[in-house]
């Protein structure tokens, strides 16, 4: 029988001192007995020993029925610990042969070991005590009984000299480093690995790195025992940190980008700082915020005007208060692409009315935005407006996928679902869902259930139920208001702060709407409530819902115009032009073209970066013959050719390597046959990495974890010294089997004198000595 395992524990003295053994002996062996003779001789003698205790207190001794109980069985249990204690029962443990075997030494010697959280020293130097020197404590008492191999967890892994012990490294790669060092020791007999570090892994932060569940099964798989020392604060007392920063990468110029920044804190809560954004070192935003409470997550948004197109580096920033030890980690740098063409969005109306008037008057002057227009003005009659020449709609509504999908997004205001063939609907859907452009579905009196839409492929676009059939008469007044979500949606921004935002809401006029909606679909987000004048009651305004590639907005009102016509409306007041200028603008932003390329790459100086770039035709359908290719604009890089990956249709992936830090434009090139295709510049963005700063706590958790995956054990730094007398016991690498005698243990003596004592205790209470 093999005993499990079993976390350390501050009572193992106690544990030692009755059961004779350190707990990890009873982890490590299997239990076995040194009866000389056939154990089923022990047993016949210990049931002999057993029948002679019932009988010595059989009914004729006159006691009564429960003293008999009470008697034979304290009297049977001595027996029984008697008969094991002369089977011999001993503990059958693995044990390395000394100077036969390896131990692997892995030191974590990345940047975050800089951190003076150790009494104002770096975690480094205690690292360095341990295992600096031939006389440092940890490595003396390990070289006495193994052959040791330094390994770092910098520089791929690659085994090291003991010294210089450079705190340098990158990237913490825990899990892929020790892999390394046990590929590289294939074949000798390794007893262990030990593992010093703080316990911060980021190779999920690399691109093309296996899950860590992953890279713990191929590790668990090697059969070598890891034993970590954790090395390290767990908690800061004071500290404050931009663990993220949430932005699109992609903007058309002259939009507002919002910036969403999740700070945490350790020891200054409720203290007022500046959360300052800059574009190129101009201080482009700045807020000041109050501190939340510890550790409590808090998301402060800033709008950022995106006024100069091509890459823009921002750096978002907290200013180093007293008495923080890490100042890396107070900025988060990003990288955002600022596009400056002109985004074709299709606008079918099915009758004259003042919507479409004053949504074409909103974006007139907005070169970016082109909303080519298909009035139906009366029965079987249309008209086109901005289109680029005599040809386009000609026919009508598109009839050919092709045709459709030459635009970025569609606008439906009020037209019937019987306009449509069954068809076009089908593409509608598909538009979205395959091409990944934009929808944007008006309210109306020929719009949604009330235009027959109820039952066909656009149903299941839109991110509301539509009732089945239609309401006769709804005509109610509704006062538009922000939800929580909306007023960090960047549809929804009319001002450059949150309190002029609301007060732009709150002083626009009602609007009406004549569309019945049952509920909102689950997972879609409601932007916009409107508060029913009369009653007070709520109804989704605005919803918008992502939809396979694409994404699908509902706007129920009729007439928004109302908010640059109405009589309390000022004739300075441009919140219905930016309403609409930001609504489009985020109805294209993520639409992506037929030869797609992230805008923004992230990249390390000295090391590869892979760009995966999708090719479709124009009726949007994966290619795998195509030829790409990409240059860099600045720098003497060679063409860069891209391989079909083999794994997904129409993906194509290449690499290069930055060789500093700065901004890269890449630009790429498809041909189709006859045809070529040409993307957007892809900025590729090398930096000197500083995700060591981020979440810098040591981390126990996965230094337990790796440790219980392969059989070892996890230390704290103070109980680092025990490691040289536990990594002997092992089945790993070169062993003899030991044997420890367990029929001894000062617990076997305690339990038998304890029965018998307690028997002769209850006779002479009974008067039976």
């Amino acid at each position: 029988m093999v005993f499990g395992n079993r976390p350390e524990q501050p009572l193992d003295g106690v544990f030692e001192f009755f059961f004779k053994y350190r707990p990890l002996l009873f982890e490590r062996g299997s239990l076995g007995f040194g009866w000389p003779g056939s154990p089923l001789l022990v047993a016949v003698l210990a049931l002999l020993v057993v029948v002679a205790a019932v009988r010595l207190y059989l009914p004729s001794a006159g006691l009564g029925r429960r003293e008999r109980i009470v008697l034979a069985g304290l009297r049977v249990g001595a027996a029984l610990v008697l008969a094991v204690m002369l089977a011999r029962p001993m503990l059958l443990v693995h044990t390395a042969i000394p100077q036969r075997n390896i131990v692997a030494v892995v030191v974590d010697d990345s940047k975050s070991m800089r951190i003076p959280d150790q009494n104002g020293a770096p975690r480094g130097n205690l690292a360095l005590h341990l295992l600096g020197g031939a006389d440092s404590a940890l490595y003396k008492a390990l070289s006495e009984r193994f052959q040791i191999r330094f390994f770092r967890t910098s520089g791929g892994g690659n085994r090291s000299a003991l010294l210089p012990f450079t705190l340098n490294g990158s990237a913490s790669e825990l899990p892929a480093t020790l892999l390394r060092a046990a590929d590289e020791l294939a074949g000798a007999p390794v007893a262990g690995m030990v593992l010093v570090s703080d316990g911060a892994d980021n190779s999920s932060q690399k691109q093309g790195a296996l899950p860590l569940m992953d890279q713990l099964v191929s590790l668990r798989a090697r059969k070598i025992p890891v034993y970590t020392v954790g090395v390290g604060s767990e908690r800061f007392s004071k500290d404050i940190e931009i663990t993220g920063v949430e932005a699109p990468r992609e903007i058309l110029r002259d939009a507002t980008l919002l910036l969403h920044v999740t700070l945490e804190q350790t020891g200054f809560a409720g203290l007022r700082v500046p959360v300052t954004v800059e574009d190129m070192g101009r201080i482009v935003a700045s807020r000041e915020v109050v501190l939340a409470a510890d550790t409590r997550p808090q998301v402060v948004t800033l709008r950022v005007p995106a006024v100069e197109k091509g890459a823009r580096l921002l750096r978002v920033r907290v200013p180093l208060q007293d008495g923080e030890l890490i100042a890396e980690n107070n900025e988060r740098r990003l990288a955002v692409a600022v596009r400056d063409r002109r985004e074709k969005i299709l606008y079918i109306e099915g009758e004259p009315r003042f919507e479409l008037k004053f949504i074409r008057r909103a974006v007139a002057q907005d070169t970016n935005l082109q909303v080519v227009t298909l009035l139906r003005s009366a029965k079987d009659k249309f008209l086109r407006l901005s289109v680029d020449d005599s040809l386009e709609l000609a026919a009508g509504f598109p009839r050919s996928r092709e045709e459709l999908f030459a635009y970025r997004a569609v606008i439906l205001g009020s037209i019937e679902a019987s306009f449509f063939t069954a068809d076009q609907l089908r593409m509608l859907s598909d538009f979205v869902a395959v091409r990944g452009g934009g929808l944007l579905v008006l309210g109306g009196r020929r719009a949604l259930a009330e235009g027959g839409y109820s039952g066909t492929a656009l149903a299941d676009v839109l991110p509301v139920e539509l009732p089945v059939a239609a309401s006769d008469e709804l005509l109610q007044d509704v006062k538009a208001v922000p939800t929580p979500s909306g007023s960090s949606h960047p549809a929804v921004q009319l001002a450059a702060n949150d309190s002029a935002n609301a007060a732009l809401w709150q002083a626009l006029p009602p609007l009406t709407v004549v569309n019945a909606v049952e509920r909102v679909k689950p997972g879609a987000t409601v932007l916009l409530d409107g508060t029913v004048v009369d009653s007070r009651r709520k109804l989704p305004l605005m919803v918008v819902q992502r939809f396979g590639l694409g994404q699908v907005a509902l706007f129920a009102t009729q007439d928004s115009w109302l908010w640059q016509m109405h009589a309390s409306v000022s004739v300075e007041d441009q919140s219905h032009e930016t309403f609409w200028r930001q609504l489009l603008r985020w109805l294209v932003s993520e639409v992506p073209d037929r030869l797609a390329l992230p805008a923004v790459v992230e990249a390390v100086p000295g090391e590869s970066v892979t760009l995966t770039a999708t090719v479709r035709d124009s009726a949007y359908l994966a290619v795998n013959s195509a030829l790409v290719s990409a240059r860099v604009a600045n720098g003497s890089f060679p063409a860069l050719p891209f391989e079909w990956s083999g794994d997904r249709d129409g993906v194509y992936r290449a690499s290069f390597v930055p060789d500093s830090v700065g901004i890269y434009e890449v630009l790429v090139t498809a041909r189709l046959g006859r045809e070529e295709l040409r993307s957007q510049p892809v900025f590729v963005y090398a930096a000197e990495p500083v995700r060591e700063f981020f979440g810098a706590q040591m981390r126990p958790a996965l230094l337990r974890q790796i440790a219980e995956e392969t059989g070892g054990r996890y230390y704290a730094a103070s109980e680092a010294l025990r490691i040289p007398q536990d990594i002997v016991y092992t089945n790993s690498g070169a062993t003899v089997l030991r044997r420890y005698d367990l029929w001894d243990m000062p617990l076997n003596f305690l339990v038998l004198v304890t029965l018998l004592g307690a028997e002769w205790l209850y006779r002479r209470r009974k008067g039976l000595v």
